[in-house]
């Protein structure tokens, strides 16, 4: 006998928990990999945008950017 899944959506027990998704790989976050990952260009301004956010927020500045 075959036990097959139902076509109406995907399991539970075969979804990622949010709690899971992320991007980090647990080294430190820099103010580039904020920059890069908010889309824009790395320019003194906007370096100087990631250090502010990275002091105030931590690593989960990153985090709170990425899906």
């Amino acid at each position: 006998m075959t036990t097959s899944h139902s076509a109406s959506g995907p399991s539970e027990d075969r979804a990622t928990p949010d709690a899971l998704l992320h991007a980090r790989t647990g080294t430190d976050v820099s103010p580039e990999d904020l920059v890069l990952a908010s889309g824009k260009d790395i320019t003194p301004r906007n370096m100087e945008w990631a250090k502010r956010k990275l002091a105030k927020e931590g690593p989960a500045a990153l985090d709170k950017m990425l899906p």
